[in-house]
């Protein structure tokens, strides 16, 4: 049996850092088409998350800015309660899209949700084999990267708090999602640059909210016995031998 292939179109709602009166309203969410998924990229209060997700009733699936406070206070736990997922350095399929998140800012002080450089990398080389396993499973690494922080040089600041990080810019170059969502970084003049491409990738600040429409390729599997566990074994093959040259090369794991 063969295998199938066809695409699906998904309308994405993105919010970060600030609630907008253009959405927070009966009136306002009415006159907007209903998302497929909304995206959440850090710094938002709890019944700004809920409020959406009641009203559009649609999937949330949300990172931590680096002005959350830890759990239980308003962690993980706390997103749940107001029905959104929390991706803080996972990956999901939902959909048929491929999302991967990280959540917080550069380490400026001791916040919960704050990373040095080498952290941050860490985190990202920790993704790699769910990335290798997306290649062989659908025929590409990733679709969406979703993160708080902007990746270094692209929208960022030079002030310590809002500079990006290092890691984004590799997972971007070396994986090429169609887009890389971040917030962060509060934009209040027009001229500034909020959307940059980096070859096929799509860098965009979503403060306060953005709409976007993305199709994704689906693989129907003709054979129902595709070797899953293989397929693990070589992605972390790939990644110990993509770890060895790195180490060759004296870049960070």
């Amino acid at each position: 049996m063969s295998d199938g292939q066809f695409f699906r179109t998904l309308k994405i709602l993105a919010v970060a850092d600030e609630v907008d009166t253009r959405l927070y309203g009966n009136r306002a969410l009415r006159a907007r088409t209903t998302p497929d998924l909304i995206l959440g990229a850090g710094d938002l209060p709890a019944y700004y998350l809920d409020y959406l997700v009641s009203k559009l009733d649609v999937p949330l699936y949300a990172i931590h800015g680096n002005h959350d406070a830890k759990p239980p206070i308003e962690g993980s736990a706390g997103y749940e309660s107001c029905g959104a997922k929390w991706i803080g350095r996972r990956g999901v399929r939902v959909g048929g899209l491929l999302l991967a998140g990280f959540d917080g800012s550069l380490r400026y002080n001791d916040g919960a949700y704050q990373y040095s450089q080498a952290e941050m990398f860490a985190a990202a080389r920790s993704m790699v084999p769910w990335l290798l396993l997306n290649k062989a499973r659908y025929g590409r690494y990733l679709d969406v990267l979703l993160t708080h922080a902007p990746p270094r040089g692209i929208h960022d600041q030079p002030d310590l708090c809002h500079r990006g990080f290092d890691a984004f810019n590799w997972l971007v170059h070396r994986f090429q999602p169609s887009y890389h969502l971040h917030g962060h970084i509060h934009l209040y003049d027009r001229r500034a640059e909020s959307v940059t491409r980096v070859g096929a990738t799509e860098v965009m600040n979503v403060y306060p909210f953005r709409e976007l429409t993305l199709t994704v390729q689906q693989i129907c599997r003709g054979h129902p016995a595709s070797p899953a566990l293989a397929l693990r074994r070589r992605a972390t093959r790939l990644a110990a031998q993509s770890n060895q040259l790195n180490d060759r090369l004296g870049r960070p794991r």
